[in-house]
């Protein structure tokens, strides 16, 4: 590979890219990885474990109320927005340090500006010098959507939330996917007014139709406000700083912040992809075969950008499949079947397999089991929020096909059963597994 710079050129500096770039390196390849921004990408910099930290501060709402029934003399409590958002920046700048040592120790070229693609084996960055490789790997990840229309500007989106100067008394969130409902449930247990407005009649589209209900009805009883088959019209600052934002079908509401939670967008624009022969599909992802590999065979693509599972470690899998590949002799594919999901709303929601209505369209038969409970802390607390945890299995095999959760901890839960899933494991394997009491995890157990 004397003919080139670098054996691997990796653009962008996430979960996918710095996987690949590290285990790469690691099997003797010589790597460089251009990040424009900061070393982590969205997880680490401004997604998931931001927003995990915000979750964490969160909880305490009602924690700290709870702790009243328990024996605790908690008194009324002043909940400080900065102090949370400084701290949980500065955690994130520790994890941006740690990333960038790893590459680093591993003997990856950090260059901090922006890349392009100029050729197959050529990337061009902003400061105009020209570097060649063997593979060009695309790891750029996507961003926010946001809504073409009057005033759409005047919102933010979650990038920006982690950074607000103060705490909005009053939050229209825009979408009803994950996103949106987990900033639904941090704004309103940190005190603010939220309202959810969605295009569609349901939220977390694609879910358990039993989780999302049981959700929904939660929000709406924790005093979260939701607005249906509606379309942004109009958003105006007014001379108080407060945004008039006109919706169809509704009267208009006055916030103080709009937050677009309407999906994410692959970050292909002005990467020169096409122009060197890389197909993309109708929204800018990179189309790309079971290797990750694309349309020219030296350029390849992992993570968010090429749209297939937006999932932080689906993109760490990818990486490591792609490095495995190439320069480790060890040739595998990512196995996309049963990936367990979570949505860090309040409550929490976990799933794994096929949802109730997927089973019934594509097994026919299937056996439904439930519990619907209390968690034991929730009855001492005086809180009526209850658990829902559902069994989906094949009516004939009796063989598990899907679990979903919404309660306390479901996410933390679900993940051990997710194996069990995985490993295609019956309702009566379950059944002989002697109960963990007292639990919520035993309701899993337990289940009629």
């Amino acid at each position: 590979m004397a003919d080139y710079d670098y054996d691997l050129f990796v653009i962008g500096a996430g979960s996918g890219g710095t996987r690949a770039s590290r285990v790469s390196a690691a099997y003797g390849a010589k790597v460089a990885v251009a990040e424009e921004y900061r070393v982590g990408g969205t997880c680490v910099i401004r997604g998931c474990v931001p927003k995990k930290l915000l979750v964490y501060g969160a909880h305490f709402a009602e924690d700290l109320k709870d702790a009243r029934r328990f024996g605790w003399d908690v008194p009324e409590c002043r909940f400080d927005w900065a102090v949370l958002r400084d701290n949980v920046l500065a955690d994130v700048d520790r994890l941006n340090g740690l990333y960038t040592q790893n590459l680093q120790n591993n003997g990856v070229e950090i260059i901090a500006e922006r890349a392009t693609v100029t050729g197959p084996h050529e990337v061009t960055l902003a400061s105009g010098r020209t570097v060649t490789a063997k593979y060009i790997l695309i790891a750029v990840g996507a961003h926010p959507h946001v809504p073409d229309f009057p005033g759409s500007d005047l919102g933010i989106t979650s990038n920006e939330a982690f950074h607000l100067d103060a705490l909005p008394k009053r939050v229209l969130i825009a979408g009803g996917g994950y996103i949106a409902n987990e900033f639904a449930g941090i704004f309103n247990e940190f005190g603010s007014h939220v309202t959810v407005v969605n295009r569609s009649e349901v939220i977390l589209r694609g879910y358990d139709h039993s989780m999302r209900d049981r959700l929904l009805q939660i929000s709406i009883t924790k005093g979260i406000d939701f607005r249906f088959h509606s379309e942004f019209k109009k958003i105006e600052k007014l001379e108080n700083g407060a945004l008039r934002v006109e919706l169809s079908k509704y009267e208009p509401i006055e916030v103080d912040c709009v937050l677009f939670a309407t999906g994410r967008v692959p970050n292909t624009k002005g990467l020169g992809l096409e122009e060197v022969g890389v197909e993309l599909d109708d929204k800018g992802a990179v189309k790309v075969d079971a290797d990750n590999q694309s349309s020219v065979d030296s350029i390849y693509a992992v993570g968010d950008v090429t749209n297939r599972v937006q999932l932080t470690p689906v993109a760490i899998r990818e990486g490591q499949a792609f490095a495995d590949t190439l320069f480790g002799g060890k040739p595998h594919q990512v196995d996309y079947h049963c990936i367990p999901n979570a949505v860090f709303s309040h409550p929490p929601m976990a799933g794994v397999g096929m949802t109730e209505s997927e089973a019934k369209n594509k097994l026919g038969s299937v056996a439904i089991y439930q519990s619907d409970f209390r968690a034991m802390k929730n009855v001492l607390a005086g809180r009526h929020e209850r658990a829902l945890y559902k069994m989906v299995c094949d009516g004939v095999t009796k063989k598990v096909v899907g679990l979903h959760m919404i309660g306390p901890d479901a996410p933390e839960i679900l993940q051990a059963a997710a194996v069990a899933v995985k490993a295609g494991l019956t309702k009566d394997a379950f059944d002989q597994t002697v109960a963990l009491h007292p639990t919520m995890a035993e309701e899993l157990v337990l289940l009629k």
